[in-house]
């Protein structure tokens, strides 16, 4: 029997795109808060047990200032040089046809698979001053790789470039060539077209590969532990400092450390991302 029968008035069910959105929605809330927002917020509280005036004297430490600024310095030129090398190896990748492509290709997944530690033995042993590597190096130029601080930009810049490559890869392949040919056609010089045609298109992408290769270098531990010495002041990465701390059980102290570095990482991310929305818009 209707509604309209018993006197009452129908209400309007409104029907769902997703069934069960709600139920969903739920979960994933629940382990987006079990997985990260629960961590972070373990992070954010467990310095304060030193105080504030413990804090600051923690992270004012010229020996965390130190790690600091190799951790952030080192990862973002690390990033920096991976840029243009990500993207003549994107254009190698889609654009070019040429014998052994195909292993080139796969090699670049490499520091996705390698271990970080293995990946740090084998750039040690190239760069050492008896290395494959290192020793030429020393030999013409008197130039040191490993165990100092271009070690640790040369580690970080290997887990990065993939990150760099595998993002603009998509977007250099679906890239129509219209655009080229009518620069072309028009007189426009190679060097023209890659400038006003084709790294336009192009940058939005590069500036996510960009961050994407910064947060994984300045984070990482693995491959660079063996490559810089861990010299203190001189070549001792913020992570690593973190695992001293905890091993002398100075849990607020590490966390300090830690909290210091989610808040730097987050602003220049933010600031990443803010410039390519702007980008994307066209206010670049």
């Amino acid at each position: 029997m209707s509604a309209a029968l018993l006197g009452g008035t129908a209400r309007p069910t409104r029907a769902r795109a997703i069934p069960g959105f709600g139920l969903s929605l739920g979960i994933t809330l629940l382990w987006v808060g079990a997985i990260v927002a629960i961590p972070l917020a373990a992070l954010a509280l467990r310095p304060w047990e030193l105080g504030l005036t413990g804090v600051l004297a923690s992270l004012s430490d010229e020996r965390v200032l130190a790690a600091l600024r190799l951790s952030f310095g080192a990862a973002l030129l690390a990033a920096a040089i991976d840029l243009p090398l990500g993207l003549l190896l994107a254009w190698a990748i889609v654009r070019l046809r040429f014998p052994g492509r195909a292993a080139l290709d796969a090699a670049l997944d490499l520091p996705f698979a390698l271990p970080t530690a293995v990946a740090g033995i084998a750039l040690t042993a190239l760069t050492a001053p008896n290395g494959w590597i290192g020793a030429p190096l020393a030999a013409l130029f008197g130039w040191k790789i490993a165990f100092a601080q271009a070690g640790v930009v040369y580690a970080l810049m290997f887990v990065g470039l993939p990150f760099i490559v595998r993002t603009v890869e998509p977007v250099l392949r679906d890239l129509p060539l219209d655009a080229e040919e009518a620069a072309a056609t028009l007189g426009a010089t190679r060097g023209q077209t890659l400038r006003r045609v084709v790294l336009p298109a192009l940058l939005p992408a590069l500036l996510t590969g960009f961050g994407l290769a910064f947060a994984r270098a300045v984070g990482e531990y693995g491959s660079v532990i063996f490559i810089a010495g861990n010299l203190p002041m001189v070549t001792e990465i913020a992570p690593l400092l973190i695992v001293i701390r905890l091993e002398a059980f100075d849990y607020a102290g590490a966390a300090a450390v830690g909290l210091a570095m989610l808040l730097i990482a987050f602003a220049i991310l933010l600031a990443i991302n803010l410039a390519g929305r702007a980008l994307r818009r066209g206010r670049l």
